[in-house]
């Protein structure tokens, strides 16, 4: 009976020993680093100029020689294109509006609807003619229309490309047709693309399709990538012996859309072929989430001096974040705030800064606004909250 208790403590101990060899193990695996994620240097193309931007974010995969000027060619029809969605947007034409066809636009050269002079032609087939055929004389009848004039309406694409932020793009036509002074670069063509897209969704569905048929003759549209990948669903091509052959196109797979900009390849098949590279890279090694939801509340700091004791503070529209896959993970949000905030406050005001980091590099940045007005308090009110205010900042 002795042996026993004279083994109990050795027993006793041993397990102890054992227990903390462990513990010690599992806390040296917690404090390992989380496997690296392997991520290829973008693919290199065979073209003068391209990028890969992401279509929510904003974020770029891949570029390069993205800011230089270069002839865009037909690719100038996105800008035509956007601003006859604009105009119906806003109300200033409608689809059945009818346009008269001039002389000068039935004669210009290059890619056609077919248009015939003096005839009266719809808003909508110019614009499936611009966007699909990639009609030269569409695209100059609606100049004529909207700006009276070709050199007038590229007075208005230039003020736009302004407007969207397109610092190395000059018009002086809606067509592409080569002149020394129209240029592009990748990057605005893919800022573009994304206004396309985001500004007027319920025109973009135009860019998908693969036929259109105007005055008996059947033409389809140049994108290759629209009868191979079910993911792509635009945008637009373009070809000059200047400008060689490029291809703006956009494609969606599992809620992450990429839009790829190539331009200056050797044929219709490179071009075709080079995008499909950028868009297989952007997919296969990235991911895109929605981190905030637009009105959705991210902090609710105290405000002095308002009919409530608490604002709430988010973001004006849906914040995305493009990561390297299998990161998702290490996202983390950093808020920058006033040290105090007073009423009043006014809805949609902006009271700080949201930053979303991987790791140490900041992936996303918005404003922070109110998603709320919050009117001052009552005299009462007001002089308790400046006491507690005056207490506050004292003990801090």
């Amino acid at each position: 009976m002795s042996q026993p208790f004279h083994r109990s403590p050795l027993r006793r101990l041993l397990a102890t020993l054992l227990l903390c060899l462990a513990t010690l193990s599992l806390s040296v695996q917690a404090q390992q680093p989380a496997p690296q994620v392997m991520i290829p240097s973008p693919p290199q193309l065979a073209a003068s100029s391209w990028i890969l931007m992401d279509a929510n974010s904003g974020e770029v995969l891949a570029e390069h020689n993205a800011d230089e000027r270069l002839p865009p060619a037909s690719l100038t029809k996105l800008m035509t294109a956007y601003l006859v969605e604009r105009e119906l947007d806003r109300g200033n034409i409608g689809m059945d509006d009818q346009v008269t066809i001039s002389e000068h636009a039935w004669r210009t050269g290059g890619s056609k609807m077919f248009v015939e002079v003096d005839t009266q032609v719809s808003i909508q087939d110019l614009l499936y003619g611009i966007i699909i055929q990639s009609g030269n004389d569409a695209s100059v009848a609606v100049a004529e229309h909207l700006a009276g004039g070709e050199r007038p309406f590229a007075d208005l694409m230039n003020q736009h490309a302004t407007r969207l932020g397109m610092h190395n793009t000059n018009f002086v036509n809606p067509t592409g047709l080569p002149d020394a002074n129209h240029y592009s670069s990748a990057r605005d063509m893919a800022t573009l693309s994304r206004h396309i897209i985001d500004d007027y969704p319920e025109h973009y569905a135009i860019y998908a399709e693969r036929y259109f048929t105007y005055n008996d003759i059947r033409q389809p549209n140049r994108n290759r990538l629209l009868w191979r990948d079910s993911s792509v669903d635009g945008l637009k091509t373009g070809h000059t012996d200047e400008a060689g052959y490029c291809l703006v196109a956009s494609a969606e797979r599992d809620g992450m859309r990429l839009i790829s900009v190539v331009m200056g390849t050797a044929s219709e098949e490179a071009r075709a072929q080079e995008t499909q590279k950028l868009l297989s890279y952007g997919f296969r090694y990235y991911e895109t989430l929605e981190v905030y939801d637009e009105g959705e509340t991210i902090a609710t700091p105290r405000i002095w001096g308002g009919a409530a004791d608490e604002l709430r503070l988010g973001v004006d529209r849906a914040l995305w974040a493009t990561v390297p896959r299998a990161r998702n993970a290490e996202l983390n949000a950093r808020l920058s705030l006033p040290e105090s905030i007073n009423a009043p406050v006014a809805a949609g005001e902006t009271l700080g800064t949201l930053q979303v980091m991987l790791g140490e590099e900041v992936v996303a940045e918005r404003p922070l606004v109110a998603l709320e007005p919050v009117e001052q308090g009552g005299l009462f009110k007001r002089l308790l909250d400046a006491i507690r205010q005056f207490i506050s900042g004292f003990f801090s």
